[in-house]
């Protein structure tokens, strides 16, 4: 039974993988071919598909009753978003990644307090709908802001490889391509969840803990794959706007949907105590990074890179009797 549902996992993981690649290369064509703007594929387009998996495991687990398991994987997501994937990304790019732009900058600030604010506002054990509410205003604030002046818009979109979608035909390829995708991330989603589940009670584990350490990860692998593929082809520019919108749409409107849906309760903080102070360390650490020098460089990818490596260290060792599990018996033999 566990390597039934380990399967179950491993399967959504890839699931989520082919899903975000098949999405993201169809809207990718898709904007060049409505010629769309540089700001709008990177803040809205890309940062929207690469939180898909956030906000179906999301409205998965609120329908469920299980809306911690959400609150878990914002958390895990966030974490891996800027630290695990800024550091690959980085480390993919030829000269680190550049933040010249003062929108970037100034909604480092943004991704900061939407990383944190879910945090405070379940110190009272609770993220009500009154909270999901104050979230989803933040989100539509942000967005006020980023649509209040023209210049963010100048730019077309130019993929340095060739375009594809050159008819109307091709149009409607991509997005079937697109639904098809949408329609894997639905599957995976329930394979994520009901794994989640399994998991949370076989090994007595808090759901919240799963949602960080097990399907964080796994709802970050479509933005890794994004942020990696535009480093290599050197749309650095695309980076970091897809990295804050990634952070900011789950910890506003997918949480903000999820509480008003089912309002999340926190009953053991001591699974969420080191994820969070993680998650301060990194919040802090990005828009510091993004503001001197204006670049991320490949020295403080390395930084970022070990945070997270030093987190997962931390809770393997906190949680190391459950590698002691019989069922783990065949990692390593």
């Amino acid at each position: 039974m566990f390597l039934l549902y380990l399967a179950l996992f491993i399967v959504s993981c890839l699931l989520f993988y082919v899903a975000g690649k098949l999405v993201v290369d169809g809207l990718i064509k898709i904007t060049k071919f409505l010629k769309l703007k540089e700001f709008v594929v990177a803040f809205f387009v890309m940062a929207a598909a690469a939180s898909l998996p956030n906000l179906i495991i999301g409205l998965s687990a609120a329908i469920r009753g299980i809306p911690q398991l959400s609150f878990g994987d914002v958390t895990g997501n966030n974490l891996a978003a800027l630290t695990l994937v800024v550091a690959v990304t980085c480390l993919f790019a030829k000269k680190g990644i550049p933040a010249e732009s003062r929108t970037v900058r100034t909604s480092s600030f943004f991704v900061m307090i939407s990383a944190l604010l879910p945090l405070i506002l379940t110190l009272d054990g609770t993220l009500s709908r009154i909270d999901g509410i104050l979230l989803i205003f933040l989100f539509v604030y942000y967005v006020s802001w980023l649509f209040s002046k023209e210049d963010r818009f100048n730019k077309p979109y130019e993929d340095c490889g060739p375009s594809t979608v050159k008819s109307f035909s091709f149009f409607l390829k991509d997005l079937l391509k697109i639904i098809f995708g949408l329609v894997i991330f639905i599957i995976a989603a329930q394979g994520m969840v009901v794994s989640a589940q399994f998991f949370a009670k076989s090994f007595n584990m808090s759901l919240i803990l799963i949602g960080i350490l097990i399907t964080g990860l796994g709802s970050a692998l479509p933005e890794m794959y994004f942020d990696a593929v535009s480093a290599r082809r050197g749309q650095t520019w695309m980076i970091l706007g897809d990295l804050m919108g990634a952070v900011i749409i789950p910890s506003t409107l997918v949480l903000g949907i999820v509480a008003i849906i089912c309002p999340i309760q926190i009953f053991d903080f001591s699974s969420l105590a080191l994820a969070r102070f993680f998650i301060i360390i990194s919040a802090l650490f990005f828009p510091i990074f993004i503001r001197s020098g204006k670049e991320i460089t490949k020295k403080e990818a390395l930084i970022l890179l070990f945070i997270y490596i030093f987190f997962l260290i931390s809770e393997i060792l906190l949680k190391g009797p459950i590698l002691n599990d019989p069922r783990f018996n065949f990692l390593f033999r």
